[in-house]
């Protein structure tokens, strides 16, 4: 049943913070992080958050306040929401925006991995690392340097840090009040099908929502869990640069990573259970990152597969001796040369820090969901088109629903049917978003919709109309036409029902949007063809590539004796 009716103005604005039964006190006044305290520096490293220096402070003062007073809770919650991440904050501030009484309970960092060890550091990283390859490439562009460029790689971290925080305000505890949601800190637990214990307090509620989002997945390798290795989740916390970098796996996160690393200097080392790079994806996009890797001097070894990892303690440059035992590597792909290391037969690997990426799995544990009859699996809670649990007052949002693609902005439009659905008597279904997907190399690749893998798998005809951006006059004057970049769009066989597209190149997560729309609104291809697309940009290449399907159907004029005639 709907169990609210708003107007336009209630739902658009958030609710008075002068009405006292809306708000909790608002964050400023609680006790700030201190740089120079030795327990809060213990504290944070609790968190993960190191060092604790004034970027991070202001990261805490944001995300986990050193010390927070929990709301009184009303009699019963419209909406319950556990987790703090994209999911949980828009499922909590959209329903106090919308007129419910909302609350979000965050037991880390409110921001989730996306704030502070995801998207956000991530991209700060990539960015110096940009800058560095920039510079070395200065002389194409007129610019002679004076002594070759250095990398600070403590001055790259700082700024990381820096601008994580600048960011952190929108993700703040302080943020969700503005917006007309209480906020409890602490580990949440169902006590009940509608109830929730966090810090001896129990909350009552009509719906729920479970946005715990993932963690990164650990391989059962012998000796790896004694292993002092990173993930996403200690990664940025570095200060030191790792001469030699071994990063398992090849998805988003390594590829970004290796990409990112070797700019600053270390000699990264790929580790790829496949035979080439992303082969769901296009064979073209894993061919240009592959290239790409290849000049930044990264080293590929595919089909390989770790058998055993051993480690010696930190050494006098803080770095312990890591080496990983391993078969295979040593052919396939598209670099297969560049990448034998022994075959069957079995060869070492020696780094100075390891980067596990093999993927992630949902945070389902020590939530209660049996008392509350939320079933779930091992990819995490089982929810139908409506994101409803099984358990009809709970709902699920982001990296903990099993099957849903692992992105934020994923988790944040589940957020948005999740709301809809549980207390506005919606019927949106999460199976029918279309989403984009980007990985943030140089260059860039951005997917929507079916490749032609996916494509042929499910049995769709399909046709692909593509263009190269080596003859993009933007890609030219800004030296990216060297890069493999293209655009692919696949229609239905027949006619311009676009159902999938792939753009590789500098930007291509910006060129992607256009796609997605499309693919959204039905909007044909011959459409995009026609929309007139401003020179000199990367996005022609998206109309040049649909340019091919009106040039396969357009009249011409007839030749010869046809003509004649």
């Amino acid at each position: 049943a709907t169990l609210f009716r708003l107007s336009a103005v209630a739902y658009l604005s958030p609710p008075s913070a002068a009405d006292p039964s809306i708000r909790t006190p608002p964050v400023s006044a609680v006790a700030r992080w201190d740089p120079s305290a030795d327990a809060d520096a213990s504290a944070a490293r609790q968190l993960e958050i190191e060092p604790l220096d004034a970027s991070n402070a202001r990261l805490l003062d944001a995300v986990h306040p050193r010390r927070w007073t929990d709301p009184s809770p009303p009699e019963v919650y419209d909406l319950v929401v556990i987790g703090a991440g994209a999911g949980g904050l828009v499922s909590a501030k959209q329903a106090a925006r919308r007129g419910a009484r909302s609350c979000l309970i965050s037991e880390a960092l409110a921001g989730g991995d996306c704030l502070n060890v995801g998207c956000v550091p991530s991209k700060a990283l990539l960015r110096s690392a940009r800058a560095v390859r920039e510079v070395r490439r200065a002389e194409e562009f007129g610019v002679r340097l004076s002594a070759p460029p250095a990398v600070d790689f403590a001055a790259v971290m700082q700024r990381l840090r820096a601008k994580r925080a600048q960011i952190a305000p929108a993700d703040s505890h302080e943020g969700t009040n503005a917006a007309g949601a209480d906020v409890y800190q602490g580990r949440g637990r169902f006590t009940g099908r509608n109830t929730v214990e966090v810090n001896g307090k129990v909350l009552r509620f009509r719906k729920a929502v479970i946005a715990t989002g993932g963690r990164a997945a650990l391989p059962p390798i012998p000796g790896l869990e004694t292993a002092p290795f990173l993930t996403n989740a200690n990664l940025f916390n570095l200060d030191s640069l790792p001469p030699r970098l071994a990063v398992l796996g090849a998805g988003a996160v390594a590829l970004e990573m290796a990409h990112a690393f070797s700019a600053f200097g270390s000699a990264v080392t790929v580790l790829a259970r496949s035979g080439r790079l992303l082969p769901r994806e296009h064979p073209k996009a894993g061919e240009a990152v592959a290239a790409a890797l290849r000049e930044a001097g990264v080293t590929v070894r595919y089909n390989a597969t770790v058998e055993r990892v051993a480690h010696t303690s930190p050494e006098a440059d803080g770095f312990p001796r890591i080496t990983l035992h391993a078969v295979g590597g040593g052919g396939g792909g598209e670099a297969a040369g560049e990448c034998d290391g022994g075959g069957e037969e079995g060869w070492a690997l020696e780094c100075d820090a390891l980067l596990v990426a093999t993927g992630r799995e949902p945070n389902t544990g020590d939530l209660g969901l049996d008392a509350a009859g939320v079933e779930a699996g091992e990819g995490g809670i089982l929810v139908d088109d409506l994101l409803a649990t099984s358990n009809p007052d709970v709902y699920a949002a982001g990296d903990v629903v099993s099957g849903t693609p692992r992105l934020t902005h994923v988790a944040g439009e589940h957020a948005k049917v999740a709301v809809e659905n549980a207390l506005f008597g919606g019927a949106w279904r999460h199976t029918s978003l279309v989403v984009p997907s980007v990985i943030y190399t140089e260059p860039e690749v951005a997917m929507v919709g079916m490749s032609l893998a996916a494509a042929r798998a499910a049995g769709v005809e399909v046709e692909e109309y593509s263009s190269a951006l080596a003859g993009n006059d933007r890609a030219i004057l800004e030296g990216e036409d060297e890069e493999g970049g293209f655009v692919s769009i696949l229609c239905r066989r027949g006619g311009d029902e676009i159902v999938g597209a792939t753009v590789v190149g500098s930007r291509a997560g910006e060129a992607i949007n256009e796609l997605t729309l499309a693919i959204h609104a039905k909007v044909g291809l011959a459409a995009v063809a026609r929309s007139i697309h401003p020179y000199p940009t990367t996005g022609e290449a998206v109309m040049q590539a649909a340019l091919g399907f009106v040039r396969a159907r357009w009249a011409t004029m007839p030749n010869g004796d046809e003509r004649d005639s």
